[in-house]
């Protein structure tokens, strides 16, 4: 193996939640399988498209699995390692759960990366996990083409804290918890073009931990919740939709998007996912006419580690956006509402 530094976004086709499965490719091989039940205590299972799975226990406490990993979307191993965490954990947040612990899941390619870099991305997925106060206990490795990391995670809450996607009820508002615009920084940073600071706040935001979830999941006017990873904020929005049986109504302008994110799609950085994400959701989208396509690509943009999309009561908007600014989430916004009607997002 040389001694010289590899970068590790160069040894994957594709990078952080921007390599999920095509959505529409996932829907076929998903459509065969056998649903998860009957079983009396598995609360949330694969039938809505849900962030986790919540298996009730005895004394009404709920058990939240989950996992998750990708390939890097950035060269710092250690900052691979955060981000990766920050994005396993995540789905326990979303669905209104604590993480109790984590086991990793690592893949590398044996003789192409050195062993020092590895360790530093266990080390950076080890430093959030502390941060989120939880152990790394555990967890497997194998030798694979491209570097792989990530988590599964066990959280737990009571039964009346479960939030699933699919609870939003018309009426609601919308509220977008982080700034869009990760997938575009990560075609960005592959190119080599992002401008300077951007990096910094690409860190900052992939790195937040979405812990304001359990909190937000306590008050009885947050109804469904969800977070906004591989597929962007329109295919999770459609996700909510279709679990619900509802219209969601979003205004693009009120979308918060990361500083640099408007000039660097115009720039041609956009991901390969965010076009497999739209021929696969485009048809359920109500766009205006004359909608440029700068706004769709950073509707359908990837975000690793995203933020939270949160159904509430439109009267409690206020205070839980409030809240939410003061727990450190300085960009989240109310972006829209839920509406009685087909399972659709409409664009204004």
């Amino acid at each position: 193996m040389s001694d010289a530094p590899v970068r590790l976004s160069t040894l994957a086709h594709g990078g952080g939640c921007g390599c999920k499965l095509d959505p529409a490719v996932l829907r076929r091989l998903l459509a065969d399988q056998p649903a998860a039940g009957p079983f009396e205590r598995l609360l949330v299972g694969n039938e809505t498209a849900d962030d986790a799975a919540v298996w009730e226990l005895e004394d009404g406490t709920c058990l939240i699995a989950t996992t998750d990993f990708f390939t890097p979307m950035v060269d710092d191993a250690f900052d691979f390692g955060r981000i990766a965490a920050t994005n396993a954990i995540s789905d326990v947040y979303a669905m209104g759960g604590r993480p109790l612990l984590a086991l990793a899941i690592l893949g590398m390619p044996v003789g192409r990366i050195a062993p020092e870099t590895v360790a530093e991305i266990l080390k950076g997925g080890a430093s959030l996990c502390a941060e989120a106060g939880i152990p790394v206990a555990g967890g497997h490795s194998i030798d694979t083409p491209e570097p792989i990391y990530g988590l599964a995670v066990i959280g737990t809450c009571r039964r009346g804290e479960v939030r699933r996607n699919a609870d939003a009820r018309p009426g609601d508002a919308l509220i977008l918890t982080k700034p869009l615009g990760v997938g575009v920084y990560s075609a960005a940073i592959k190119r080599e073009i992002l401008p300077e600071g951007g990096y910094a706040d690409f860190i900052a935001t992939t790195t937040r931990l979405n812990r304001i979830g359990p909190d937000l999941a306590r008050d009885p006017a947050v109804h469904a919740m969800t977070d906004v990873t591989g597929f962007g904020v329109l295919g999770h929005g459609l996700e909510l939709a279709r679990g619900a049986g509802l219209t969601l109504e979003i205004a693009a302008d009120a979308l918060p998007l990361l500083p640099a994110a408007e000039a660097l799609v115009r720039d041609g950085a956009v991901t390969g996912a965010s076009h497999r994400n739209w021929a696969a959701f485009g048809e359920a989208v109500d766009l205006p006419e004359g909608f440029p396509d700068w706004r769709r690509h950073l509707l359908t943009d990837p975000q690793t580690s995203g933020g939270l999309l949160v159904s509430c009561e439109a009267e409690a908007a206020g205070g839980i956006l409030a809240r939410i600014r003061e727990a450190g989430f300085a960009q989240a916004a109310l972006i829209g509402r839920t509406a009685a009607g087909p399972a659709r997002v409409r664009i204004a």
